[in-house]
């Protein structure tokens, strides 16, 4: 049995499986998640469960991927967007350049903008770019045909943001094209003996180049192969899975790593002046990202890795109580700060898996 929720243009699919592992609770009227830290909490020898050790981990540690079940911590999440590029080959133009260059045919191409500098369109396009930006950043990569994962921890977090950056982009392309005759009309003039009206689509076709849209599936357990054929073959199908499955969990947990070490290496770049020498400039953005990490890798942790969690507690110590301008100010303080973070970088696995 499925069952479908659904807001605007986004869909939700969950099966029966996933959902005896979510419940749900209102609390000050907001919806949200129970936490599955029971599930995924590393335990002690005797079974109980306990806190992840909080030394620092060995850089030759490899993290441990295996869990209860990941088809419960996280679900796959597709992201389409479509704008109109607003672009279109000028075979005309083309040819023109490469007789009057004594070229051969083929080797120069003249593309036109067909709405010269249209600002509405030109929001659309950056609006999008902006929106992927926050998918990839709020999301993990799972297929090569562009499916990411979500942790369920972090799902309603991320629908309410996602269902926003639609409305958006929906009123930005109501606006484009509440404009778009107009500028139809002025592309006429900066585009001269180039302009074609036959390039312009009518607005009603124009609408349907833009598209937003989400898609929600649920995470398939590993043997979960209902197919009438022999069971050897349903074996074979079933290892299959199992090794596209592990690796696949094995980028997801490199993706956060690499986030670690990126945005942990700029903010030591930033830091690393003395005193007396000019200041390098330090922004908040780069600063932030570290703090954001403590998060990212309690959310992102969808195998119980007890590495990243010793980590995530590493950096928390680390970014306890410190501010930006703190360490702008205090030199002795951002010598200490620098140092503990060089430490937690070299900590940070290899990502040669």
């Amino acid at each position: 049995m499925i069952y479908y929720a659904s807001s605007m243009k986004h869909e939700l699919y969950l099966t029966t499986t996933q959902t005896k592992f979510m419940e749900f609770h209102k609390r000050e009227n907001d919806m949200s998640i129970l936490s599955i830290d029971n599930l995924l909490r590393p335990t002690n020898n005797t079974g109980s469960t306990g806190n992840a050790d909080t030394t620092t981990p060995s850089a030759q540690h490899q993290p441990d991927f295996s869990a209860p079940s990941i088809s419960s911590a996280a679900m796959m999440v597709e992201l389409s967007i479509s704008v109109w590029t607003g672009r279109k080959k000028d075979k005309q133009a083309t040819a023109d350049v490469t007789v009057s260059n004594q070229a051969k045919t083929g080797v120069a191409a003249v593309n036109k903008k067909l709405m010269a500098d249209c600002a509405e369109l030109d929001a659309i396009q950056k609006f999008a770019a902006s929106v992927r930006t926050f998918h990839y950043s709020a999301t993990l990569p799972w297929t090569d045909t562009g499916i990411r994962i979500v942790p369920t921890a972090k799902y309603f977090d991320y629908h309410r943001q996602i269902a926003e950056l639609e409305q958006e982009f929906e009123r930005l392309v109501g606006e484009f094209l509440s404009a778009y005759q107009w500028e139809v009309d002025r592309a006429q003039a900066s585009l001269g003996a180039m302009f074609h009206r036959d390039d312009y689509p009518t607005a009603d076709s124009l609408r349907n180049k833009f598209a937003f849209r989400v898609s929600y599936i649920p995470m398939p357990e590993a043997g979960d192969f209902r197919l009438d054929i022999g069971n050897e073959a349903q074996q074979q199908l079933k290892e299959q899975y199992e090794n596209y499955f592990e690796t696949r969990i094995k980028q997801a947990t490199a993706d956060v790593y690499q986030r670690c070490s990126d945005s942990i290496t700029r903010l030591i770049n930033s830091m690393d002046w003395a005193q007396g020498e000019k200041p390098k400039r330090m922004y908040q953005t780069t600063f932030d990202a570290v703090c954001e990490l403590i998060d990212v890798m309690q959310a992102f942790n969808l195998t119980g890795d007890t590495t990243m969690e010793a980590l995530r507690k590493q950096l928390a110590t680390i970014m306890d109580g410190v501010t930006l301008e703190s360490i702008k100010e205090d030199h002795a303080l951002r010598a200490q700060k620098k140092e503990q973070l060089e430490r937690a970088v070299k900590a940070l696995p290899s990502l040669d898996w």
